[in-house]
């Protein structure tokens, strides 16, 4: 059989989009949980507050709102979307998959789309949009709803010291489309597999339906180990992501990093000698870690507050549970 060939296409992000929760919580409503202080949770994060999802604004309804007001940015209708990439770790229902149910509360023009999960923790969004882009670009798909939503409240022990105060919800978006020119460039992607249980459950679901008594499955973080993994390991993916787009780093307009801690941030901003010039997104002190919603909440915002920058290369980094990492640059609309 003679399967015709469609020529490579280029690809590039159309339009972004964000939801947050309307739940503001500060510090001292965390610490009523645990044994900790304001001042504390800023010094060692950064963090000052995060948004808690209702029970009404499930990953679904937060990923439709994000991903509506991305393909409102694209200015693209909801028929054209073929394809719904949702990311993300705190999805407790193994089936239907989330982004089937984004794509019912799209309308009935994006209900017959196709729609996939990815889990990859806090470096999920960058994973799915390689994997858009290569969609895109291979012909399989037109236009694809890339996803990143988070109900870290469903998998984080309010009385854990070490990562109750890190993490809020909300949900990003970005619509990915065909472009006459490299919009996206390859992702650079890997593993430090030997970390694994550097965040993670400590069981799984099967175990609390044989043996109840083992408790709530919520996630744990060695946040020192963590902490040590980023800043040492990241800044060789984003120059490697850099070499993969043939630009240096003078060559950006912005660096958007996991929101994971703003010492993270800073340690990298620092190691990578970014240019005075380059905007680097700060979100995590008004939004705390968001884990797969990071990235694309990260770049909405920056996209929105600086419309200047629009045009212009951003170099996107993600890491977590894992321990996995992935880093591309895009160029922002």
């Amino acid at each position: 059989m003679e399967v015709p060939m469609r020529p490579v296409r280029y690809a590039s992000i159309a339009g972004t989009g964000g939801y947050l929760p309307e739940r503001v919580v500060g510090n001292e409503e965390v610490c009523a949980g645990i044994d900790s202080t304001d001042e504390w949770i800023v010094r060692r994060s950064g963090i000052r507050r995060r948004r808690f999802a209702g029970p009404q604004e499930s990953l679904a309804v937060m990923g439709h709102a994000a991903g509506t007001k991305a393909l409102a940015a694209a200015g693209i209708p909801v028929e054209q979307v073929d394809c719904v990439v949702a990311t993300t770790m705190s999805h407790l229902r193994q089936a239907p998959a989330l982004a089937t149910r984004i794509a019912h509360l799209l309308g009935s023009g994006a209900q017959q789309a196709a729609g996939f999960d990815v889990n990859a923790g806090c470096a999920g969004f960058c994973y799915a949009l390689g994997v858009a882009r290569d969609l895109v670009g291979a012909g399989s798909a037109e236009h694809v709803l890339v996803v990143g939503v988070e109900r870290m409240t469903d998998i984080v022990d309010p009385h854990d010291r070490g990562s109750a105060f890190l993490f809020g919800d909300g949900a990003g978006a970005v619509v990915v489309g065909p472009s006459d020119t490299p919009g996206i460039a390859p992702v650079v992607w890997g593993s430090d597999s030997g970390h694994g249980d550097a965040i993670a459950q400590p069981h799984g679901w099967s175990r609390l339906r044989d043996d109840p008594g083992v408790g709530y499955p919520y996630l744990r973080m060695q946040g020192p180990t963590v902490f040590r993994w980023a800043v040492t390991r990241m800044r060789e993916v984003a120059l490697a992501a850099l070499a993969a787009a043939h630009v240096e780093v003078g060559d950006l307009a912005a660096f958007v990093p996991h929101q994971a801690n703003e010492r993270i941030t800073d340690a990298l901003v620092q190691s990578l000698e970014l240019p005075p010039g380059v905007l680097v997104a700060r979100d995590v002190a008004e939004l705390g870690n968001t884990a797969a919603a990071s990235v694309p909440l990260a770049l909405d915002r920056l996209v929105s507050r600086s419309p200047e920058a629009g045009g212009g290369l951003a170099l996107l980094l993600g890491f977590g549970a894992g321990l996995l990492y992935a880093a591309q640059v895009v160029r922002l609309p």
